[in-house]
């Protein structure tokens, strides 16, 4: 359709102009709110959260572009709002997916240089004033974010087997789940912003998935807990510590026992290797390498220690008579969301909780 029939539809007019209050809104409320209102008990990732007021603004920056686009529609001003949004967008949707990985630092800079030859592409248009260039650019950006993604999804099954290295306690913590939705969402914006042939019902999606992306995006900002630990960052030794010496990993068993074990450590929340290790009297490097050593991972340790105690606490609960519920038992046994200990139960037992206590722990 025409550009300028756009401005002449008063309810797009009105859902544009809320998308940009929205927006501005939003980008305010990441910015200046220090509190959080969505999950209270959460302090998310201030790099996390500027990175989701930058994309706030640059959903305005873009509004305001594409408007000024519909007023007066020319060749060489689609080139530049094309462009823009792909120096603008795709760089800080890419520093926000990297600020969901908080094993290590990830820079977005390389994100950047891989856009300069689309830039290149765009100015070829611009002095030829056509879109002869701008086809080879579209691919040109889907290649590059679709390249970006591959590298994402290998990045978060790291991230994932970092959190199970290092946590007892996934809740908060996992991305995997939104950053699959998150990619879908504005995989398709960016698609359809390089799409040439533009339709009424179209662009009215478009306005609809930024505000779905702007709710998901403070969802995901307010819900993810900020982990301050590094798994690489207490290793003493470097290369030099390959291997944990079989004398320390005898010593090491028996100071889990001693201390963590027998103290009942594993029933707090929130227990990471970190925190463990110092109880235990080692460092997280030597720990980590222990349980590598032993074929399984710290969150896999806690949950079979959690699990047991669950079993144990039950069994004592039917021998006496008293009256109880699974859920009270999960609380007492370190869990605070019965979903995780019902899959970690599962994932043990092979049995889900309620056909184990069925067959009365048979």
């Amino acid at each position: 359709m025409e550009a300028q029939e756009l401005l002449q539809d008063i309810v797009f007019v009105i859902l544009y102009g809320c998308v940009m209050g929205l927006s501005i809104a939003a980008a305010l409320y990441l910015l200046l709110r220090r509190s959080n209102a969505i999950a209270p008990g959460v302090t998310p990732p201030l790099r996390l959260r500027l990175w989701a007021a930058a994309l706030m603004v640059e959903n305005v920056v873009s509004h305001i572009f594409w408007l000024l686009y519909f007023s007066h529609p020319t060749v060489s001003g689609y080139i530049l709002v094309c462009t823009q949004d792909v120096v603008l967008l795709i760089p800080i949707v890419a520093g926000f997916l990297l600020s969901m990985l908080q094993d290590r630092h990830r820079p977005v800079w390389p994100v950047v240089v891989a856009l300069v030859p689309s830039i290149v592409l765009s100015a070829l248009s611009i002095i030829r004033n056509n879109e002869a260039f701008m086809e080879w650019m579209r691919i040109y950006v889907v290649v590059v974010f679709a390249l970006f993604m591959v590298y994402m999804s290998f990045s978060v099954r790291r991230y994932g087997r970092w959190l199970r290295d290092n946590y007892a306690d996934l809740e908060n913590k996992e991305v995997w789940q939104s950053f699959l939705i998150l990619v879908v969402l504005i995989l398709l914006s960016i698609l359809y912003l390089f799409t040439s042939e533009q339709s009424k019902v179209l662009i009215y999606l478009l306005e609809y998935a930024c505000i779905v992306i702007m709710a998901l995006l403070l969802w995901r900002v307010e819900t993810l807990q900020a982990l301050s630990e590094s798994a690489t960052a207490e290793d003493p030794a470097g290369e030099e510590t390959a291997l944990v010496p079989q004398k320390l990993l005898v010593d090491m068993t028996s100071l889990l026992r001693k201390n963590c074990e027998e103290k009942q450590l594993f029933l707090q929340h929130n227990l990471s290797l970190s925190q463990l290790a110092l109880a235990v009297g080692t460092n997280h490097y030597y720990l980590s390498q222990y349980f590598s050593q032993q074929g399984l991972t710290y969150n896999a340790y806690i949950n079979g220690l959690r699990i047991g105690h669950f079993i144990s606490l039950y069994r004592k609960a039917v021998a006496e008579g008293r009256v109880f519920t699974a859920q009270q038992l999960a609380f007492e046994s370190g869990y605070r969301s019965y979903s995780t200990f019902s899959a970690a139960f599962k994932q043990r037992t092979g049995k889900s909780v309620t056909a184990w206590m069925r067959g009365a722990g048979e």
